[in-house]
């Protein structure tokens, strides 16, 4: 339930936990410490080796396990793959107090607004997506200034408390980010018209030149900027963007068959050999010229 009447969170000199040390966390951290609004960051990794890397880079102050890590922390920020969002956000639910709030930056929302709803902290938490990100994973992905002029999607705003809601707005905005509000299923048919179909596109090109392109010097040596660009993101984490596919499975097999559809018209003006209708399919998509720059 959402609660006006607790005060004002602080959002500077906050100590933060953030559960995962790669691309998106890692990169967060480093807008945290730099634009000041965290004196300490506490890092929880899977591994020593990235919790290691992320403390020589400058990214956290120290590793913790979990438990740990939230009881030092005011404010608890997760970007781990969604698979492992949710049973990682019931411990830290079930851990917080009311001085403390949780976001999380994960690319699926519904799925894990539902496994929440009913927890009698969910009021401490901020559903949260900055729509940004590269091909790129580990703490050696992170960089600094990343989410400046992004968006940031957040969910059932009216289900946190009023304090930490404008503590969130605050610190996104801060970074420079612009705020958008959903309901969690909205976001999630959003997300995969404009992000996740990118991603299987990218894959599946990838894997139709790996078959039948033998030569991988033709592939480096022809492979232009427009392939470059269009296949970059299939240098992306499977282990981060399976289960996202899985977990938004149902708008991204819609999204899927009307990409076929439209492949399959391309398809077709080829083998009849039908110009006038290939060009008015490019045509057609020529009108994405007014939406983006």
């Amino acid at each position: 339930m959402n609660n006006s009447s607790k005060e004002a969170k602080t959002v500077e000199g906050l100590t933060v936990c953030i559960v995962g040390v790669g691309l998106i966390s890692g990169s967060f951290a480093l807008a945290l410490r730099d634009k000041g609004l965290a004196k300490h960051i506490i890092g929880v990794s899977r591994t020593e080796k990235s919790a290691n890397r992320a403390i020589e880079l400058g990214i956290i102050d120290e590793a913790l396990p979990l438990l740990e890590a939230i009881k030092k922390s005011d404010f608890i920020y997760v970007a781990i793959p969604v698979d492992t969002t949710i049973p990682i956000m019931q411990t830290i639910m079930d851990t917080i107090t009311e001085q403390q709030f949780v976001a999380d930056a994960g690319s699926t929302k519904l799925a894990l607004c539902e496994a929440l709803q009913n927890h009698p902290m969910r009021h401490r938490f901020v559903a949260t997506h900055p729509m940004w990100g590269t091909e790129y994973s580990g703490p050696e992905a992170a960089v600094r200034d990343a989410f400046k002029g992004r968006a940031c999607v957040i969910c059932e705003k009216e289900k946190s408390d009023k304090d930490i809601v404008d503590a969130i707005e605050t610190i996104y905005k801060t970074l420079g980010m612009n705020i958008i509000y959903m309901d969690a299923a909205a976001h999630d048919m959003h997300a995969a018209y404009v992000s996740h179909i990118s991603h299987i596109t990218s894959f599946a090109l990838a894997n139709t030149v790996l078959e039948k392109e033998k030569e991988d010097d033709a592939i480096f040596a022809l492979a232009g900027g427009g392939f470059e660009s269009t296949v970059r993101l299939a240098k992306s984490s499977a282990s981060m963007w399976a289960p996202i596919f899985m977990q938004n499975r149902d708008n991204v097999l819609d999204v899927l068959n009307e990409h076929i559809t439209q492949l399959r018209k391309f398809k077709s003006a080829l083998e009849k050999e039908n110009l006038e209708f290939l060009e008015e399919l490019m045509h057609n998509a020529n009108k994405i010229n007014r939406i983006l720059k």
